[in-house]
């Protein structure tokens, strides 16, 4: 951190002093770093592998040429808007913050809700998304494992205590190994990218732009039988899916140098890359099929199939190795990502127990309670979701079809009010990466019509149940409000607050050790 000055430092500081809080947390995270964890939670190697038969079973080698590039637009039109705001406020729990600062209490505590129900069960599938590529990849060829309840929910215990424990252990850990994490994504999807084209048969670049209808038998009944206009939409969704999860850059402001300057920029950055990158790896994928009506025919299991078919097996494992590191390292970040907006939420008494979530160790300037409380509600939702079934359907499923949608509202809320709150007394004063008026303006007005199009898209069959989750969470979320929170929940310190809070500002730094 040679070009980290003490200058640096103390601007950092006074900026999370203005907002009312202390520096607790500790600043380690390098401008790389920050768009490091982003990177890491998009893995181009986990979402775009694991969902991959969203877009071979639909539309075919379309869904990926034509819909990969409009799917990654729609997630960066939010990227982009979020970047603004955490620009003017780069907090840990940057979204809460943003939704009760440019709108107010009940606006910052629903921004917080569905953050936090996204992120514990985001966490849960990226996870389970790692349990089952071990299964196709080594577990089932190699050790002979079977699917099972049991066998899933100890793995996944096993690698969420891992990535909780690295978690524990400090930022300085943490940002390393996501880092790290950083550069092999690169690595590795170019090594893919490669070893495809290297490995396919012919190079037929019209088949990236040729549109086809999967849907139903064609495609493993990936997606009902439905209309060729709709199936190219809802492969939209392998990208938009994908490409999520930028907001850990605003999670660890705190934690990050010149957080105002580098957080908007690993934000946007982290989109960007992984955009590039996913479409030079899936577009090469598409390339080695030996056919695209056998390939569709293989649902969920193309990867593997396409795979067995057309690569050397000692390359093939040496690649599913690196990308099985991948995802392990993209839920290592999403650990971070969930701790730092629990932690964020319960240091204004969001949550129960807040006081003992909001504790920062002293020895590895860690939320410890909150990295342990994230990681084992992720563990629990799936243990339970898996059990219950509605129909034929677990509801696992049917939650984690929910989890983008929850995610999404969480960034569409505060850029919604921003939309309303710029240039007012809300939000007077930007932050050094500003787009101006305009531009942003035009973003907050395309993320309205993008979370309807997510919305609308992912409430259609087979998930038709997230409609009825996501109703549901929203009557239950204003019975918590108006029936408790209203009365109880005071919100971040604005005003007079922040003032009032800066002798408990020095006695926190003072506890964790902070100069």
């Amino acid at each position: 951190m040679s070009n980290y000055t003490d200058t640096d430092k103390k601007e950092d500081m006074s900026v999370l002093h203005s907002m009312g809080y202390a520096q607790e947390l500790e600043r380690r995270m390098s401008s790389f770093s920050n768009f490091a964890v982003s990177f890491s939670i998009i893995c181009i190697l986990s979402g775009g592998i694991n969902s991959l038969a969203q877009a071979t079973s639909g539309a075919g080698g379309a869904a990926i040429g034509i819909g990969w590039p409009l799917g990654c637009f729609v997630s960066a039109v939010f990227a982009i808007a979020m970047a603004q705001i955490s620009s003017a406020y780069p907090t840990a729990g940057g979204l809460y913050h943003w939704g009760s600062i440019l709108g107010n209490r009940f606006t910052g505590w629903l921004t917080a809700w569905f953050n936090l129900l996204g992120l514990v069960t985001v966490l849960g599938a990226i996870n389970v998304g790692t349990y089952y590529f071990f299964m196709g990849s080594f577990g089932t060829p190699y050790f002979g494992m079977e699917d099972s309840t049991v066998t899933r929910i100890v793995f996944l215990a096993i690698i969420t205590g891992l990535q909780a424990l690295v978690n524990h252990m400090g930022i300085g850990l943490t940002a390393k190994l996501t880092d790290f994490s950083g550069y092999l994504i690169f690595v590795t999807a170019i090594a893919l990218a490669a070893v495809c084209l290297i490995a396919a048969p012919s190079y037929e670049i019209g088949r990236l732009f040729t549109f086809a209808n999967y849907s139903g038998e064609a495609g493993g009944n990936v997606w009902p039988t439905t209309s060729g206009t709709w199936v190219f939409l809802l492969g939209l969704l392998l990208p938009i899916y994908t490409i999520t999860g930028y907001d850990a850059s605003a999670h660890t402001s705190e934690e990050t140098i010149k957080a105002a300057h580098s957080v908007p920029r690993g934000m946007v950055s982290s989109v960007l890359w992984s955009a590039i990158f996913g479409y030079i790896m899936l577009c090469s994928f598409v390339l080695m099929l030996p056919n695209m009506d056998d390939a569709a025919k293989q649902g969920w299991n193309v990867f593997f199939w396409a795979m067995d078919t057309q690569v050397n097996a000692v390359v093939k494992d040496i690649l599913y190795f690196a990308i099985l590191v991948c995802q392990w390292l993209c839920g290592l970040a999403t650990v971070t990502s969930v701790s730092r907006m629990i932690f964020a939420f319960s240091r204004d008494g969001g949550l129960p127990a807040s006081k003992a979530l909001a504790k920062v160790s002293p020895s590895y300037r860690t939320p410890v309670a909150a990295i342990w409380t994230g990681s084992i509600l992720s563990v629990l939702f799936v243990w339970g979701s898996s059990l219950v079934s509605i129909g034929e359907t677990p509801v696992y499923t049917i939650v984690v079809s929910c989890t983008v949608i929850f995610l999404f509202f969480s960034f569409a809320i505060p850029i919604t009010l921003g939309l309303f709150a710029w240039g007012t007394s809300k939000w007077d004063k930007m932050g050094p990466w500003n787009l101006g008026g305009g531009v942003f303006k035009l973003f907050a007005v395309l993320t309205v019509l993008a979370m309807i199009l997510i919305f609308v898209l992912g409430i259609q069959p087979p998930n038709e149940w997230a409609l009825y989750i996501t109703v549901g969470f929203l009557v239950l979320t204003g019975v918590i409000w108006f029936g408790f929170e209203s009365r109880r929940f005071r919100g971040p310190p604005i005003g007079d607050e922040v003032a009032r809070r800066q002798a408990e500002i020095a006695a926190a730094e003072k506890a964790v050790g902070e100069h």
